[in-house]
């Protein structure tokens, strides 16, 4: 048998109330800019508290509101994870489709038509886990560059790179669609 002997429930319930629920706030707070929506970011504190207190037994009781975002940023990975298949059905198809918007629709029919909407949320779709974590966090959610590095616990450098190559995917797949300027091409 393995040297770790589970806790009892009375110290796993105290180890708990010291350590994580001070951070329920804080949790809220970070899996809504996750999220974006009241209902599934209280999902995800539920789910991040639930895996917590199954976990506390491992915890050595250091960096609790480092380990617990550690905790939901893979609960929402894991939740986007089993989302994302739906979402990328067929993203070509719909950027073909897109491609044939009439030049006699105006900029803003373009901007707020559903069109925009479609594309704006394949190019999204079609990001790579780590580069839509990072544009969700800053772009969608608000937080600076060093917040989302330490939700994402990667160096800042590392959350700049991640979101430019991300802005670049998503400015390249509106132009592909005829709703953002051709990229220039670089002379090297």
């Amino acid at each position: 048998m393995g040297d770790t002997v589970a806790q009892p429930p009375k110290t796993r319930d105290k180890a708990f109330a010291e350590f994580v629920l001070p951070e329920v706030e804080v949790l809220l707070r970070v899996a809504m800019t996750l999220t974006a929506q009241p209902a599934d970011a209280e999902d995800l504190v539920q789910d991040t508290l639930l895996r917590a207190y199954r976990a506390i037994d491992r915890f050595d009781g250091e960096h609790s509101r480092a380990w617990l975002l550690t905790i939901m940023r893979h609960a929402e990975i894991n939740r986007h994870r089993r989302r994302r298949p739906h979402l990328l059905d067929d993203p070509d198809a719909d950027l073909d489709r897109l491609t044939a918007v009439g030049a006699e629709a105006s900029p803003e029919d373009v901007v707020v038509g559903e069109s925009f909407d479609e594309v704006v949320a394949a190019a999204l779709a079609a990001l790579p886990d780590k580069h839509w974590e990072v544009v969700r966090l800053v772009d969608i959610g608000g937080l600076s560059y060093g917040e989302a590095a330490e939700v994402l616990d990667v160096p800042e450098g590392t959350v700049m790179s991640r979101l430019h190559r991300a802005r670049k995917r998503i400015r390249t797949q509106l132009a592909a669609a005829g709703l953002a300027p051709k990229p220039k091409r670089s002379m090297m």
